[in-house]
């Protein structure tokens, strides 16, 4: 644990008693704060009374009084589309409001770090797809050369919940838009932006709050070094407001496409990952047969990753043999199984239209299990990057309003997991693969997706049963 000791001798109250919740409560109560919690979720509140934390309820009146900090958990909104009304109360009156992330950065550097020869570092990632896997890549490549790493955030364990890093350590930390908008403290020594497309935008009031809710990763506190994916016109204007001039180094661009300026550049074309520092190509690694990575988009991640350690002062043949021994994880491009020559491949991650293009693109020839909760913005785009798909078996609750987006793609309304992995098993051919790629939430059927990719691959394995 990584306790914070700002607050001792003051009250906080945790909103929200979920992962991140009671591991800033258990934190907070290790610095000496007096800690007051509440879920609006009676299990939430259940959970913290074993712990043997208070319960105080937000909404009574003088509840607020005292109270120096209102920590919330990254679920409960605090601006848009509306804010939780202990945020409003909180904010009304003047009490600062910050989440485990910001504590976290507050609290890092204290304890024995003037000890350490070499000081912990710590690697951040965030952009719309491929956050996870790149960060976890990160971590992976690092802990095959020899480097303690721990792995956190949005993934992995909550951040406060990490034991304080020793000498040489590296923290990698993969944080969402809902993490990184209201934390008080962003102060990581590499900042990684993957990529932006329509996400969560009823959460940020749209692309532009959404945007700005990214950004605040490399604004507020000056990363030593940025790594900015520039295919889309927002990573291009991140990149633009970080360089002090066309060969700065402290900015690594990466794209898809070919790079070729005075900085330092990372590209990945056709399933090449190539470097490149002041116009000169310095390594090359092809990625076309690493299993754990198929695809561009995960071509994108390995990119982004290769940068972040490359920042460290890895060489690229140490990283290359750890790139090759990537599995991958589960729900992103997870090859379940492979049944009468026909792949089964779990994507269950891809819950809005770009990652759901970006898994059609990576396999020849798909049937492809789509559907679910829609979000906002994108869904046109669909019908035009479908080229590979034989079939699509569309589920949710919504399933033929879904369908309706789909164009001229033959598809199936199917409704349910079960159906959708039967019909598309029936008619698959060898070489085809069967990829659930959903392009939508999970919610309207599961509790999140890591559920609907769990129910995915228990039907794949009653195909072999």
């Amino acid at each position: 644990m990584i306790p914070v000791s700002d607050f001792a001798g003051h009250r906080v109250l945790v909103l929200g008693l979920g992962r991140s919740g009671l591991s800033a409560a258990r934190a907070l109560r290790a610095g000496g704060a007096e800690v007051l919690c509440w879920d609006d979720g009676a299990a939430g509140r259940t959970a913290a009374e074993a712990e043997g934390l208070t319960l105080h309820d937000p909404m009574g009146k003088g509840a607020l009084d005292g109270v120096a900090c209102l920590v919330t958990s990254p679920g409960i909104p605090h601006l848009y589309p509306a804010p939780h009304r202990a945020i409003a109360a909180a904010m009304e009156a003047g009490i600062p409001v910050d989440n485990d992330i910001g504590l976290f950065f507050r609290s890092l550097g204290q304890g024995d770090w003037v000890h350490h020869d070499t000081p912990p570092r710590v690697i951040a990632v965030t952009g719309t797809n491929g956050k996870s896997t790149t960060a976890a890549l990160i971590a992976h490549v690092l802990t095959e050369a020899g480097t303690p790493t721990d792995l956190a955030g949005n993934i992995g364990r909550g951040v406060l919940d990490l034991d304080p890093p020793g000498d040489g350590a590296v923290i990698v930390l993969e944080l969402s838009s809902y993490q990184t908008e209201l934390a008080r403290a962003l102060t990581p020594d590499i900042a990684v932006f993957t990529n932006l497309s329509p996400d969560h935008l009823d959460r940020h009031g749209g692309m532009g709050g959404y945007f700005a809710a990214k950004r605040r990763l490399f604004s507020e506190g000056g990363p030593d070094r940025a790594i900015v994916g520039v295919d889309e016109p927002e990573g291009r204007f991140l990149a633009n407001q970080l360089a002090e001039g066309p060969g700065d180094g402290r900015l690594i661009r990466v794209s898809a496409g070919k790079l070729s300026g005075p900085g330092w550049d990372i590209s990945t074309r056709r399933g090449w990952l190539s470097e490149w520092r002041k116009g000169r190509q310095i390594a090359s690694i092809d990625l076309r047969a690493m299993p754990g990575l198929p695809g561009a988009h995960n071509q994108q991640n390995a990119a982004c990753a290769y940068a972040a350690v490359r920042a460290l002062g890895l060489a690229p043949r140490v990283i290359e043999e750890a790139l090759a021994t990537f599995t991958g994880l589960p729900h992103r491009s997870q090859r379940v199984a492979e049944i009468g020559g026909v792949a089964y491949v779990n994507d269950s991650k891809a819950t809005n239209v770009d990652a759901a293009i970006n898994a059609l693109s990576a396999f020849p020839r798909i049937r492809w299990i789509c559907g679910g909760l829609a979000k906002e913005g994108g869904m046109e785009a669909l019908a035009a990057a479908t080229g590979t798909v034989a079939k699509a078996y569309v589920i949710g609750r919504e399933a033929e309003g879904f369908a309706l987006g789909l164009g001229d793609v033959p598809h199936e309304v199917c409704g349910d997991m079960g159906t959708a992995v039967a019909r598309a098993a029936a008619e698959a051919e060898p070489g085809d693969t069967v990829l659930l790629a959903p392009a939508a939430a999970s919610f309207d059927q599961y509790d999140n997706f890591e559920k609907r990719g769990d129910d995915f691959i228990a039907q794949v394995g009653k195909l072999s049963g």
